[in-house]
């Protein structure tokens, strides 16, 4: 029988700050960008606290006359040609294929309880958002969608919609993935519901209510136990 990870065991690395990175679950606290590095805060949404505000009310609105399902994932050429579009119009490099990033090269099975979230317009299938089961948790992975319809935000339509089926579930949290301090390109993941929003601090292992003020302290202390630990150059 093929391995899948227990719910239970990953809603316990999820909760360590662990996220999925292909067949494998990693951490980091730090992103690379343009020779600097910035420092990773991983966020999570307590789901019993998200109260959705006038702006995420009018998306779910605006959006209602789409045809919205939720199923297993197994990979199909309707996904990945999906994909393929909205890769094209991508202003960051990413994998080029679904397959190249869930997969691992030698396999085409998962260990991970993955399902995905279908929004189509009549037939067409115009986004699509993957996301891990957990007992507890689900942790979001990657939303793509027709460039033809960006004017719908479905990126953040898919975050309400995942956030709606963990509820109906009754899992405790939803994990979107990081925000990056001084660096706003992944600030969206703060939209869904801010106040429901916490940052996982990797010394103290707690997860306090986010803001801003926090994610600095964080930072702060990231950094100054990198360099601590770097000590001085040896050309010094």
């Amino acid at each position: 029988m093929p391995l899948i990870i227990p719910g239970a065991a990953l809603d316990y690395y999820l909760a360590q700050g662990y996220y999925r990175m292909r067949q494998d679950l990693f951490t980091c606290q730090f992103l690379p960008h343009d020779d600097q590095l910035y420092t990773v805060h991983w966020l999570r949404v307590v789901l019993r606290d998200v109260q959705f505000g006038p702006k995420q009310r009018h998306l779910l609105r605006r959006n209602a006359a789409f045809s919205v399902a939720v199923r297993p994932f197994r990979l199909t050429a309707e996904y990945e040609a999906l994909y393929s579009l909205y890769h094209q119009f991508l202003d960051f490099e990413a994998a080029e294929t679904l397959a190249e990033l869930l997969l691992a090269d030698d396999t085409a099975h998962s260990v991970f309880n993955t399902e995905i979230v279908e929004v189509r317009a009549g037939d067409l299938l115009v986004a699509a958002g993957i996301f891990d089961q957990g007992t507890d948790s689900i942790a979001g992975i990657v939303n793509f969608y027709h460039p033809a319809y960006r004017q719908h935000s479905l990126g953040k339509y898919l975050m309400l919609l995942k956030i709606a089926h963990a509820q109906q579930q009754q899992k405790t949290y939803y994990y979107p993935g990081y925000v990056v301090h001084g660096y706003p390109k992944f600030d969206y993941k703060l939209w869904a519901c801010l106040a429901a929003t916490e940052a996982f601090d990797c010394y103290s292992r707690q997860w306090p209510l986010f803001s801003w003020e926090v994610v600095a302290q964080q930072s702060a202390a990231i950094v100054a136990d990198w360099l601590s630990r770097e000590g001085p150059s040896s050309e010094d």
